[in-house]
């Protein structure tokens, strides 16, 4: 009798092993089905975001280029009109991986430029250094005076709108040379945010969801053409 009941308690234990096993590898299947679902839903999550900054990245490149356009003279605006529109060819847009004057140097590559560091909330850089670039060519004194003054009060100065990040001698040198401005009034400042930009912001713009498109084969959409 008591080796009957050993037997009847190992063949419950067995049957009751055997019923946690099979709960257990239904649970795993749960599981495993629930990760599955997890990762779909976080790749899902991934490429909705990826196509959201493409969109607002698309949405402020259009706003550049247009700027861009508009501020052309009269007579080849409308010549310059489709230049500054079209897309670049993926070996066009290697090349602005070369160097930072290259990206500059093109007008998508520089309005795709703005377009990122007003991503990154510092576009002031980059409007800055094309205030310069556009100050360096003024030939009227009269002229020199009243854009030097502006790029102080808009840039420089403290608390400005769009106050760039140099050092205080520099700012107290700007001022000075102001009162009686000539094209070189801006130069250290100028210099100090062309070579923030190649060494912090233009890696990072090598290295985004949106250069890495321009640089593919098939374009994002039509619309990234201006069409």
């Amino acid at each position: 009798a008591g080796g009957r009941g050993a037997g009847q308690r190992r063949g419950r234990g067995r049957a009751m092993q055997s019923a946690l096993f099979l709960a257990l590898q239904h649970d795993g299947g749960r599981m495993e089905r629930g990760g599955r679902r997890r990762s779909e839903g976080e790749e899902a999550e991934k490429g909705r975001m990826k196509r959201t900054i493409i969109k607002d990245w698309k949405t402020r490149l259009s706003y550049f280029l247009q700027n861009s356009s508009n501020s052309t003279k009269m007579k080849s605006k409308k010549a310059g009109k489709h230049r500054t529109y079209f897309r670049p060819s993926p070996e066009e847009a290697q090349l602005w991986s070369e160097a930072f004057d290259e990206l500059l140097a093109n007008k998508y590559g520089l309005a795709a430029f703005r377009a990122f560091l007003k991503s990154e909330f510092c576009e002031e850089n980059i409007e800055f250094w094309l205030a310069c670039e556009d100050f360096k060519k003024t030939k009227s004194p009269q002229k020199l005076s009243s854009k030097a003054k502006k790029i102080y009060n808009d840039f420089i100065e403290k608390e400005a709108p769009k106050e760039i990040n140099i050092d205080f001698q520099t700012k107290n040198m700007i001022a000075q040379n102001i009162q009686e401005a000539t094209r070189t009034c801006f130069s250290a400042a100028q210099k100090r945010v062309y070579s923030l930009m190649e060494n912090n912001s233009y890696p990072r713009f090598l290295e985004s969801e949106f250069y890495q498109e321009l640089c593919k084969k098939t374009p994002i959409t039509r619309a990234a053409q201006g069409t």
